[in-house]
């Protein structure tokens, strides 16, 4: 299994191979081992289906026997004009379509011992920490994403069957269940005669009784958002003072433009909300630069926002065209070299902020859990911090007993641009 893009198509991933594990198959290291390879794909951006292109190109040339699935998949036409030797295209999320295939390819091979034992969970992850995905698909229409094309309307999945699913993990050793969808503050609002107005919240709730930390992905600021903070306030719940927001931009011209709410100033007011709530939350979020239209002084709003915002994590992309996305019809695309330009400008504002907030936290005592022990150091990660998309704080001295997963007491000592150095607390 090649897994590529986003947490939600890791988790497809590890559905898939848990069904395949479950019927008896095995799963190879390499593609030298492997009766057949399945590729699972990333199609939102234009550079993201090139190496999803170069990933099946290069699964045929080392096994020559490629199953495709994931939101490229959705292109079967497109994929089958660079690779026309594969074996099978599904879309995402089709796990059936994606057995089926596989059944043709490798026959499955029945052991009557083996099929009698229930099936256990295939982690991608390290075992400490586990995505939780809540919904498929989203009811918004930002010009610039293709994603409710690819993976249609807002699916939310029963609030019991996620229970189960986090209760599972945290009884096999998960100590952070990272929630994810493509819309997580509109969860469950898809179903009718429900019981709760805005279900992400007990859904929330709930996840924070059980004992790990819960963190929560791609929060859409809806108003009432403010009812989660609470919860992060609450140091007997487990919902991490942390919310992964996609802002954007700020220029209400350019949020317009992108189909998406353009009242930034109430936006800044929510977040003073959220920070009086809750004065330890940190505010991660993302945004595009270059989008067509966007004017120097559409930029420099945006420059502006963010002196005002001080988010705490912060990444940014060049806006891109791709294909089948109503953008590409806008005027007034951006030259690439001012797009670069933007970037750079915005990333330098961002690094400045990071470090400056980074360099208060040095005297601290906080909680951290640990991800890595080498022999030069713990490579753990603070409340603030997500996996693999924020920053670290590294444990260089007395590390040797921890190991992944542990969540212990550090004081800080050192800051950088993005990460902490940090002395073990003694129990």
């Amino acid at each position: 299994m090649v897994s590529l893009g986003c947490p939600k198509a890791l988790v497809d991933s590890e559905r898939i191979l848990t069904r395949l594990r479950a019927e008896g198959y095995g799963i190879s290291p390499d593609y030298t081992g492997a009766d057949a390879v399945i590729v699972n794909t990333c199609g939102f951006l234009d550079s993201a289906k090139a190496e999803s292109l170069d990933a099946i190109g290069e699964a045929l040339a080392e096994n020559g026997r490629v199953i495709v699935t994931g939101c490229l998949g959705a292109e079967p036409d497109y994929i089958r004009e660079h690779h026309p030797r594969i074996l099978a295209v599904t879309g995402p999320h089709q796990y059936e379509q994606v057995l089926d295939a596989v059944h043709v390819a490798v026959p499955p091979d029945p052991d009557p011992f083996i099929d009698l034992l229930p099936a256990s969970g295939v982690s991608l992850t390290p075992r400490h920490y586990s995505y939780l995905k809540i919904s498929e698909g989203c009811n918004h229409k930002c010009k610039f994403c293709i994603i409710p094309d690819m993976r249609g309307k807002l699916a939310s999945r029963p609030a019991h069957a996620v229970l189960r699913e986090a209760e599972k993990l945290v009884e096999n050793g998960v100590r952070e269940l990272l929630v994810i969808s493509q819309d997580t503050s509109a969860y469950g609002t898809d179903t009718r005669d429900r019981e709760y107005k805005h279900p992400i919240i007990p859904l929330a709730r709930d996840l924070g009784s059980l004992g790990a930390w819960v963190r929560l992905h791609y929060v859409y600021p809806y108003p009432f958002v403010r009812d989660l903070i609470p919860l992060m306030a609450d140091p007997e719940n487990g919902v991490l003072p942390y919310l992964d927001i996609p802002f954007q931009h700020a220029h209400p011209d350019t949020l317009r433009r992108m189909a998406r709410p353009a009242a930034a100033s109430r936006t800044l007011d929510e977040i003073a909300a959220w920070r009086a709530i809750c004065p330890e939350i940190t505010l991660r979020s993302t945004f595009i630069v270059g989008y067509p239209g966007e004017t120097e002084a559409e930029f420099q709003t945006l420059l502006d926002w963010m002196d005002e915002a001080q988010l705490d994590r912060v990444g940014c992309f060049q806006y891109e065209n791709v294909d089948g996305a109503r953008s590409n019809a806008l005027p007034d695309h951006v030259p690439e070299e001012v797009k670069q330009d933007r970037w750079n400008r915005f990333m330098q504002k961002a690094q400045a902020i990071s470090e400056a907030k980074l360099a208060a936290r040095v005297g601290q005592t906080m909680q951290v859990i640990v991800d890595e022990v080498d022999d030069e150091a713990a490579t753990c990660r603070t409340m603030s911090d997500a996996p693999e998309i924020d920053g670290n704080l590294f444990i260089d001295e007395g590390f040797k007993a921890l190991k992944p997963g542990d969540i212990v007491q550090v004081t800080v000592d050192e800051a950088g641009e993005y990460d902490l150095w940090g002395q073990l607390v003694p129990r």
